[in-house]
């Protein structure tokens, strides 16, 4: 029966141990970075605030090409002031840690993740042992799709947050009731057990969300964490110890932001039904777009680990039809066809 405690496990103290190798291997793979993320290759023509739109960004594990998604003229305009504000404040404290992340995360919510991913490295060589950039590179890296990168940056930070107290980490694009939710350490296993999933070591991803778990100290964190061990789990065979993760699952939980992640747990309870999630309509709205990536691959997710592969692709495929590439949900819908096709 799968262990939901907080340890301090031999594989922990393994990762603290390599540190020394992967920071070792960070300065030379942050130098292969720049020829690994695709360049951009298309410039519109348009001289209006969507000019940067439609550039490359990164390829996908299809090895289609994944361009800038465009933006609403109030969201872009919101999000490039808020970066212009972000430059601002570097320029006037070019020793800052905080504002050396915030550029770095202003860029990336207008999708610019290789001038993020440079951004987070150029900060790393100006603060080493920082385990806050090593997360946010590594959550960029995701993006972009270098997964291997990702978990070299993701097991460094966990390594050098081991010995820090958790903190809240503030949001860059605040939930409805403007409440942070994410700390520094449940981000770090977060991302790094999902590159693990996206990898298809399914192992290695279990044990970082049972560390990940042991961090989810709110009920939004709690649903996030679980559906992912639950499908997990699932992939690997192991559908018997699911049971004792959904016991905390509740219809009446009260969940701020992760409600497609509550709603899938609902499902593999039987408390919800496969097509009562699945509404993968086409739509404008980028946020609802991420949310019906996130629906629609746990979805998929069920019905391969209940053995109707067809159906499972046609769901994948069907997300891979909308606009939200960056998503997760979208991202690992990509890695199950790409094994499925025999194609990764």
């Amino acid at each position: 029966m799968l262990s939901l405690l907080p340890v301090r496990s031999a594989r922990f103290t393994r990762r603290a141990g390599a540190l020394v190798i992967a920071l070792s291997l960070l300065s030379s793979i942050a130098a292969c970075a720049t020829e690994e993320a695709p360049a951009p290759v298309e410039e519109p023509s348009s001289d209006t605030a969507t000019v940067d739109e439609g550039v490359v960004e990164a390829t996908s594990l299809l090895g289609e090409p994944l361009r800038r998604p465009a933006l609403p003229d109030e969201t872009r305009a919101r999000l490039e002031a808020n970066l212009a504000t972000a430059e601002d404040e570097l320029a006037a404290s070019p020793d800052s840690e905080d504002a050396i992340i915030w550029v770095g995360r202003r860029l990336a919510y207008l999708s610019r993740y290789a001038e993020a991913i440079d951004v987070f490295s150029q900060g790393i060589e100006q603060f080493p042992d920082s385990y806050r950039l090593r997360r946010h590179r590594g959550h960029r890296y995701i993006s972009t799709r270098q997964l291997d990168l990702a978990i070299a940056d993701l097991d460094a930070a966990a390594a050098l947050a081991a010995d820090h107290e958790d903190q809240t980490e503030p949001d860059g694009a605040p939930n409805a009731l403007g409440i942070p939710l994410g700390t520094d350490k449940f981000n770090i296993w977060y991302h790094l057990a999902l590159a693990h999933y996206l990898n298809g070591d399914f192992e290695s991803a279990l044990d970082a969300y049972e560390e990940c778990l042991a961090v989810s100290v709110n009920p939004d964190l709690l649903v996030a964490t679980t559906d992912w061990m639950v499908m997990t789990l699932r992939r690997m065979g192991r559908v018997d110890e699911t049971a004792v993760l959904l016991e905390p699952i509740t219809a009446d939980m009260e969940i701020i932001e992760n409600d497609s992640y509550h709603r899938r747990l609902l499902m593999y309870k039987g408390e919800l039904q496969p097509e009562e999630l699945l509404d993968l309509r086409a739509v404008e709205d980028p946020d609802q777009a991420v949310q019906i990536a996130t629906q629609g691959y746990g979805v998929g997710n069920w019905y391969l680990t209940s053995g109707d592969e067809a159906q499972a692709i046609e769901v994948y495929e069907r997300i891979l039809g909308g606009t939200s590439w960056a998503a997760f949900g979208y991202i690992a819908a990509e890695a199950d066809l790409a094994r499925l096709r025999g194609t990764e």
